[in-house]
């Protein structure tokens, strides 16, 4: 008996003290953050000192040149950094949960070109001009993307595995994207329109744009952490989650449509930006191990501070020039997706 209580005591105080480790390092990474939104704000076309960005950013009474750069053009563009790196990052997680599968990832799942290809023909077709629209339309190209990919998976010799998965997401993005491209070079004034959107660009962000947005990606946000232990249990298999009473069907609906509004949010507000949910991910696991409890919080934060970084060397590799963001995500993200791919394969 003494034994049985010191072991729970001893138990008990390990879980307290990782508690307070993941705490503590959450905050560590959310003063990062902080530094991180401050430092991109600073930069652009005028760089400007971080005295000044945080005189404008607390001094709401004073209306100078600075404080118009700062709320009116930087703010908004940061604010999107962050959110679009959240949310992909934490869309990557649950689907690698899930799916059980390393490689999944929105723009790999086709969930990324079914969003695109919604905006692209709801702008070309309907002239889709409210933003209040975008989102909505992006989530249903999404979901019926990621509904497509699944059916070819189940329909494929072996079932739905990870790697029919894969083959089937991709088969979808490259099969969107060549009619992306057709809509494009038939129509000029949405080739236009849309030019800088579809390279995956944070520029020209408006509040408009993150007044629709943001409160959708909170909810979110809310909805993955409440499932974030399910997805734990779910990640060790479905016999697993079984055998714990878990109803492993609609909890995969719970996820899919999770994943749905953060791929879709993201989208509208940036253009298909990739391998940000391949990339975060895998960072976080290796400091945090497998628990999503704490994977989910983790990739939110590191995400943000990920694409927030990205889109700083976006603007600053061929200053005055901007490179568009997604060009950067998929110049780190691609080797990534090569070696798992090559360590899969032994």
């Amino acid at each position: 008996m003494i034994r049985r209580i010191h072991s729970a005591h001893v138990q008990n105080h390990y879980s307290i003290n990782a508690v307070l480790r993941h705490l503590l390092t959450l905050a560590t990474v959310l003063a990062v953050l902080i530094f991180m939104f401050t430092w991109h704000v600073s930069v652009g076309a005028k760089s400007l000192p971080l005295d000044a960005v945080f005189q404008a950013l607390f001094d709401g009474q004073a209306v100078t040149m600075t404080h118009v750069i700062v709320w009116d053009l930087r703010m908004p563009r940061a604010l999107t950094a962050a959110l679009v790196g959240g949310g992909l990052g934490v869309a990557g997680a649950m689907l690698q949960g899930v799916s059980r599968n390393p490689l999944a990832e929105p723009s790999l799942l086709g969930l990324m070109a079914g969003a695109s290809f919604a905006v692209v023909m709801a702008v070309n077709t309907f002239h889709f001009s409210d933003v209040f629209w975008l989102p909505w339309v992006a989530a249903v190209g999404a979901l019926i993307a990621a509904v497509v990919v699944w059916l070819i998976a189940q329909l494929a010799p072996g079932g739905l595995n990870s790697l029919n998965l894969i083959l089937a997401g991709s088969a979808v993005t490259a099969f969107l994207a060549s009619l992306v491209s057709v809509v494009l070079i038939l129509n000029q004034e949405t080739f236009e329109q849309l030019r800088v959107w579809l390279s995956g660009s944070l520029s020209g962000q408006k509040t408009n744009e993150l007044k629709v947005a943001m409160p959708l990606m909170m909810v979110a946000f809310l909805f993955a952490l409440y499932l974030s232990s399910k997805v734990t249990v779910l990640a060790m298999g479905d016999e697993v989650a079984l055998g714990l009473g878990l109803k492993t069907g609609w909890l995969k609906v719970q996820v899919l449509i999770c994943v749905v509004v953060l791929t879709a949010c993201s989208v509208a507000l940036a253009g298909p930006i990739g391998f940000v949910g391949l990339v975060i991910p895998h960072v976080v696991r290796l400091f945090v191990g497998v628990d999503y409890r704490w994977v989910i919080p983790y990739s939110a934060l590191v995400g943000a501070c990920y694409l927030l970084l990205v889109d700083i060397i976006a603007r600053l590799a061929l200053r005055p020039e901007e490179v568009s963001t997604g060009i950067v995500t998929a110049l780190f993200g691609a080797p990534l997706f090569v070696y798992l791919v090559r360590a899969r394969a032994r």
